[in-house]
């Protein structure tokens, strides 16, 4: 591989494609584009060796049957696992991100292994399926990014002790909703149920990622993806949490609420 280069791997779309989370690797190729960098995206099917080497990882959403043979092929492999030791970030979107977890549930209770990446667990809900739009706001590394996205899983994801929430749910289920969080994080692993694809709908949370790579990134126009985001927290206004006026106010005139 080109040295100069950064690559970026989308992992099984033939089997994580679902919900379009191909999105995430083309959005941190072109922001890095953008910037003037080189950046090459590398799509890995699930019959393909997976290279251990990329700088960057993107696993997406998929059906049971789909995520189990993904995992499959990931345990086997190992090297989702090496590059994560060797300092790539990974980015596991839905299924990919229980995937990334010790175990998850598929068809119902049945546990399968995951590639224990994240110390994390997803069960099946007893409540209804979540679907819909979800609206959270980061928590370290991500503190202070306001993230939209929309979820559709039945699953629910436990943190372990070794994790923390990528954020705090203001609208929507997330990863449980009885506790209010979203996603995970470890070092340079989040995963997430926000899809969108999240990194479209969220170019901070993608800055951060590309800031864990590549150093000294250079500011870059957002202000008409601002204003579609500032539409899409209007939406929100008459969710029924009694503060969330408060915090509309805090997000800034950049979004101009």
């Amino acid at each position: 591989m080109n040295e100069s280069k950064i690559y970026i791997a989308d992992i099984h779309p033939d089997l994580l494609g679902t919900y379009g989370d191909g999105g995430n690797a083309v959005v941190l190729a072109q922001r890095l584009k953008w910037r003037g960098m080189q950046a090459e995206i590398v799509k890995v099917n699930s019959q393909s060796p997976i290279p251990s080497s990329c700088d960057f990882y993107c696993l997406g959403g998929g059906e049971d049957a789909p995520q189990a043979q993904s995992a499959y092929e990931l345990r086997k492999s190992g090297a989702l696992n090496k590059a994560v030791e060797s300092g790539a970030v990974v980015l596991g979107d839905g299924a990919g991100f229980q995937i990334l977890g010790d175990s998850f549930a598929v068809g119902g209770t049945d546990l399968q292994p995951g590639v224990g990446i994240l110390d994390v667990t997803s069960v099946k809900g007893l409540g209804p399926r979540s679907v819909g739009e979800v609206m959270a706001v980061g928590q370290e590394p991500a503190k202070g990014i306001y993230l939209s996205g929309y979820e559709n899983h039945s699953g629910i994801t436990l943190l372990g002790a070794s994790v923390s929430a990528l954020a705090s749910v203001i609208h929507g289920n997330g990863n449980n909703p009885t506790d209010n969080t979203e996603g995970a994080v470890n070092g340079r692993v989040i995963g997430t149920y926000l899809h969108g694809p999240v990194l479209v709908r969220n170019p901070q949370l993608a800055d951060l990622l590309l800031s864990w790579v590549v150093e000294d990134l250079a500011p870059l126009d957002d202000s008409e993806i601002e204003i579609l985001r500032s539409q899409r927290f209007s939406s929100f206004n008459h969710n029924n949490k009694s503060n969330l006026r408060s915090i509309f106010d805090s997000i800034g005139q950049k979004l101009n609420l």
